[in-house]
């Protein structure tokens, strides 16, 4: 399957990136099939090749969320904004008793090092 998406370019602190049509099992700095344009977003300049874009679009690329939305914004297509959002990380909840036990083998050490003086 054909992605339209972002490959990031530019030195530290100070990103470009270029939207490249690519497989979507290559890395996003791999080979890539087209250029379709390129995006500074510090000062917020994107240069596109719109008519590339909605042909590769119809041929039936799939566009990322980002692009897409960048897209709409620039005005190469037309829709509803798409949630970009990253997923949260799992945070791991230690059962009750788990932690009342170690609070216990905690307290136990203490005693002892107390018997020990």
């Amino acid at each position: 399957m054909l992605i339209i998406r972002f490959a990031r370019t530019g030195r530290r602190n100070r990103a470009q990136f270029r939207i490249v049509l690519q497989e979507n099992t290559v890395a996003p700095t791999g080979k890539h099939i087209a250029l379709l344009g390129s995006y500074d977003p510090h000062l917020k300049k994107a240069v596109l090749k719109a008519d590339k874009i909605k042909e590769w679009i119809g041929k039936g690329a799939q566009v990322s969320n980002s692009v897409y939305n960048l897209f709409l914004k620039e005005g190469v297509i037309e829709g509803k904004k798409r949630a970009v959002k990253m997923p949260k990380p799992e945070v791991k909840e230690v059962p009750v008793e788990e932690v009342k036990a170690e609070e216990k083998a905690a307290e136990g050490e203490e005693k002892k090092e107390e018997v020990a003086q």
